[in-house]
């Protein structure tokens, strides 16, 4: 038979908070164990003549929190199971037992697969005193974060935020810089230390960036980030991304996005995204922060639509996004490897496959050549039309091969037009030669997209380079030969090479 187990909270630090239930608890206890001597409450249970043995050696001895957590649990529920029956232990922790206090979670869970009587007694938190100390009322909107698992996706700004277990400068660091993603440097803070315990307390307001510059982080050190409804740190928000584009769909929002449908958008989103692709060929950071932002608009629209008649909404979207990526990603996600990119994308293309299995899809009876989009720019549609069947041999040995192919399509173009061939069998003659030259660009590893766009770039630069020089002689390209335009462009060519 096993000892029943108490768990105690002994409060924030100051003894006069120590309710009269709990001393009795803690005076009538064959054993008591706390969870730290590092608490202003260990004086107080000196005076009350309460000995007491403490877990502090196994955070010297072992290298993280959770481990020391799992200890403490096997410890307690090992000397609860193996006492006389009657006896009673006693767990006391400081601030409230259910308030950031790991190991009374693990305790929870297993004392009744041990059959261990556990009680909890609950102390003042932490928490009590922020309330007080801090002067805020949490009913406005309250959250309580982890120092040392805080994420930015945690952090909501309109919220009162109060952060824990800020042991030290390390910590306070980690936690400036997840609290810096969203707010800015000079944003203010609060630090308190030791919050109502007589001659310990400390309470300092100071900006973010130096928030780790600060001495005294220990057991009973917090953050807190007041509320804030400012625009400039709402607008940081993917929340408040979501409700500007809800209101302006709404009928009290803009007349013209609320006349817009997925047709009337579907040539913006392609402009959209042909203007991403102009800022990644510039390198132009700024630039490109804008025209993604203009790209997610589209998305957000479009999910907006779909979230007014309720078959989806942009968390939808996401949270498919997000089962892909981890589906498709064994290697990262699962027990598979990828040594190199080559097998990672083995990986994700077996993942696909497996995908359209589960929905029913066979793929034995696809073709090959399906999932390439049908209004993809007709060059990116050949070149992975062609990628799809090389990968079942159906390709040219080499691009010497594709080279005799593209002298070949040329020559019948040539003579389509020589002979006055109908205007669609040259259309179609020029088709042939453009999907071989695609071949060419395949085999050495050039995307033909990029590639005539580089070809665009240049001859936009050397034609300018005309244009210049002809407007500082007073003249321009109307009243200029060719013979004229032809010198001007050789020269460009080689301002180039210089």
């Amino acid at each position: 038979m096993s000892a029943s187990l108490t768990i105690v909270g002994l409060g924030s630090g100051n003894p006069d908070r120590l309710t009269l239930g709990i001393i009795k608890k803690l005076k009538a206890a064959s054993t008591v164990y706390v969870r730290t001597k590092e608490h202003p409450m260990m004086s107080a249970l000196a005076e009350l003549e309460i000995k007491w043995k403490s877990f502090d050696g196994l955070y010297e001895s072992l290298s993280s929190f959770p481990e020391v957590y799992e200890a403490i649990a096997s410890r307690l529920i090992q000397e609860a199971f193996n006492a006389e029956q009657g006896t009673e232990i006693v767990y006391a922790v400081p601030g409230h037992p259910m308030v950031a206090e790991s190991a009374v979670s693990l305790l929870r869970q297993r004392c009744p697969e041990w059959g261990i009587e556990l009680q909890i007694l609950g102390g003042e938190s932490f928490l009590d005193e922020a309330f007080v100390r801090l002067g805020f009322d949490p009913i406005e909107g309250f959250q309580l974060l982890d120092a040392s698992g805080i994420r930015r996706s945690h952090l909501q700004p309109e919220l009162h935020t109060l952060i824990g277990q800020v042991y030290d400068t390390f910590t306070a660091s980690e936690t400036k810089l997840c609290l810096m993603e969203l707010y800015p440097p000079e944003y203010e803070v609060v630090v308190g230390h030791a919050l109502g315990v007589e001659n310990e307390e400390q309470i300092l307001k100071v900006p973010l960036y130096e928030l780790d510059r600060l001495d005294g982080y220990g057991n009973l050190s917090l953050i807190y980030i007041p509320a804030n409804h400012a625009e400039d740190v709402r607008n940081r928000t993917f929340a408040r991304l979501h409700e500007i584009v809800d209101i302006l769909r709404s009928p009290e929002g803009c007349p013209w996005d609320q006349e817009q449908t997925h047709e009337s958008l579907r040539k913006n989103l392609i402009e959209e995204t042909y203007e991403v692709l102009e800022t990644i060929d510039e390198d132009d950071p700024d630039h490109m922060k804008e025209e993604l932002g203009d790209l997610l608009l589209q998305i957000m629209l479009h999910a907006q639509m779909e979230e007014e008649v309720g078959t989806f909404n942009v968390f939808d979207v996401i949270e498919g996004l997000n089962n892909k990526l981890v589906f498709r990603h064994p290697h990262v996600f699962g027990d598979r490897e990828a040594g190199n990119a080559d097998e990672a994308l083995q990986n994700w293309e077996g993942m696909k496959a497996e995908e359209k299995r589960r929905k029913g899809v066979k793929p034995e009876e696809q073709s090959v050549l399906d999932g390439v989009p049908r209004d993809l720019p007709a060059l990116m549609k050949a070149y992975k039309l062609q990628k799809k069947a090389s990968k079942v041999g159906f390709d040219w040995d080499n691009a010497l091969d594709c080279l005799v192919k593209v002298r070949e399509e040329a020559d019948e173009l040539q003579e389509a037009i020589d002979s006055g061939a109908p205007a669609e069998e040259q259309i179609l003659e020029l088709g042939d030669l453009l999907f071989a030259a695609t071949n060419v660009a395949r085999f050495i590893s050039a995307d033909p997209e990029d590639a005539l766009t580089r070809t665009n770039r240049k001859f936009v630069q050397r034609f300018q380079y005309i244009e210049q020089s002809l407007r500082s002689k007073g003249k321009s390209v109307q009243d200029s030969s060719l013979d004229e335009m032809e010198a001007l462009w050789q020269e460009a060519k080689v301002q180039e090479r210089k």
